[in-house]
């Protein structure tokens, strides 16, 4: 049994499928263009929502400090996760990939971890979403009502409404799993509009926010350590080393995305030399950014702030409050963000898809999630089970706990991929690897002490949690995947 637990793909075949059929990739990104991609998908939701829920609740100033250990774990874990990827050189996933080299449980525990990267992921988005639309609605004096807009576990601080069900997050991840069924493709051009946008945004709130730092609200840097509950009664570690390894999981989610640099392994024109800066340098250059995004948003506002009036559409609520005569760029950073959310939820819901549209192909999930549209050829059945999926994190589950649910299992998958670099390097070192990892075994048992770390500092609320989610995929796995696993009859 134990065996065929960690049965896994034959490489020869996926390699005979990958040179007979599937399409070659040019070879053309350049080190600053995989740079420039990075950034692109690095800066997003996390950045403009995550942070203030990390000043209130874990580190106040030393935020700052968070984002850079974040982004440690984050250069870390890319590096290990470049030679995964460029390994076996075909299209996929982590899933794909640790199954053709640790075998079928690990691959479910990826796969199903990826489910918490991406499915709740674009749950935590569209709450964000929600936030920010309400924040639109406002200047025109419309407004959805509280217990419209929040999650039943949530309660107004001021009026002290309960909430229901946040309406405009179902709504926005419903519009979003159409389009995806119907198959509408992102514009590139769009795209690269709203890339640029998210990085002026970042700019222009550093640029033109930093004269506006109260030097008080950066004293004390670091708070003594202490605790703080949350209005829905869940208590983390405040201030000290604790409270910043906290914030760093909480900020993680601010990273989730430069993974995309190390699945262009296939297109870099020289993977040695061009992955490792691609991967570093979109980390620094976003690393820099968030700590001085982060060092003038803590400046302009007391943590009093984020934790009230400011713990929603956090960015405009401090410009609009912190910064006299710039009403106008709380508006165009609002719309602005709403936009980028958007994209980002949609990119979301299409990679969840794709990740089961392959663990079904393999027998893992029912046959329902690679079915496809007999007009479109888009999953869309699949389309629309995750809908249902992320409307109850969505429309039912606080901001705070699924974004944290987002980023301990992501932390999880990168440990996971930290190890099986190594495993595979050991087990495997015959096979091409198109980048390889410098100074392993340290780089990945680093990778796995910075993520454990994260994990560490988020809790033992957090713990329970994906010891859970990953307790309710291993009924899955045992109950359905492994006897319909198409391999079962090679075992």
């Amino acid at each position: 049994m134990a065996g065929s637990l960690f049965r896994t793909k034959s490489i020869d075949r996926l390699m005979a499928d990958h040179d007979g059929g599937e399409i070659q990739l040019k070879r053309t990104l350049g080190p600053l263009a995989l740079v420039a991609l990075g950034i692109g998908a690095i800066i997003g939701a996390g950045l403009f929502v995550r942070t203030a829920a990390a000043i209130a609740e874990r580190s106040g100033a030393s935020v700052t400090l968070a984002f850079m250990v974040a982004g440690l774990g984050c250069a870390l874990a890319g590096l290990c996760y470049a030679e995964f990827a460029s390994m076996i050189p075909i299209a996929g996933s982590a899933y794909t990939y640790s199954y053709a080299t640790m075998g079928e449980l690990v691959a479910w525990i990826i796969g199903w971890d990826l489910c918490l990267e991406y499915a709740v992921g674009a749950a935590t988005v569209a709450i964000a979403w929600s936030e920010y639309f309400n924040e639109v609605l406002s200047y025109v004096g419309l407004g959805v009502p509280y217990q419209w807009s929040h999650s039943p576990f949530q309660v107004a601080a001021a009026t002290g409404a309960h909430g229901i069900v946040n309406i405009p997050a179902l709504v926005i991840l419903l519009v979003m799993s159409l389009l995806l069924a119907r198959g509408i493709a992102e514009s590139a051009f769009v795209n690269t509009i709203i890339v640029i946008t998210k990085v002026a945004i970042v700019l222009m709130v550093i640029l033109l926010g930093w004269s506006f730092i109260n030097p008080a609200n950066h004293t004390p840097y670091i708070p003594e350590a202490s605790t703080f509950t949350t209005p829905e009664g869940v208590t983390h570690a405040y201030g000290g080393i604790m409270g910043i390894l906290g914030a760093a999981g909480v900020v993680f989610f601010a990273f989730i995305g430069f993974d995309a640099v190390s699945t262009a392994a296939q297109e870099a024109k020289d993977p040695k030399r061009d992955m490792p800066i691609g991967i570093l340098g979109s980390l620094v250059v976003c690393t820099v950014l968030y700590v001085l995004f982060a060092h003038v948003l803590s400046g302009l506002a007391p943590v009093e702030f984020f934790r009230t009036a400011g713990k929603e559409a956090s960015v405009s609520q401090a410009i609009h409050d912190f910064m006299p005569g710039y009403q106008w760029l709380a508006k165009f950073v609002t719309v602005a963000i709403l936009a980028g959310f958007t994209s980002v939820i949609l990119v979301m819901l299409l990679g969840q898809s794709r990740v089961f549209y392959s663990m079904s192909k393999d027998g893992l999930v029912p046959k329902v999630f690679s079915e496809l549209h007999p007009v479109y050829r888009t999953p869309y059945k699949a389309n629309m089970l995750f809908f249902v999926l992320t409307g109850i994190f969505g429309g039912f589950v606080p901001g705070d706990i699924v974004g944290e649910m987002t980023s301990i299992g992501t932390l999880f998958a990168f440990m996971l991929v930290c190890a099986g670099v190594w495993i595979m390097r050991v087990r495997r070192p015959d096979l091409k690897r198109g980048f390889t990892v410098p100074a392993l075994p340290f780089v990945a048992i680093a990778g796995i002490v910075v993520c454990g770390a994260m994990i560490y500092g988020l809790g033992w609320t957090n713990w329970l949690r994906l010891i859970a989610w990953l307790a309710i995929g291993l009924v899955f796995y045992f109950g359905y995947g492994r006897r319909h696993s198409r391999l079962e009859g090679a075992a």
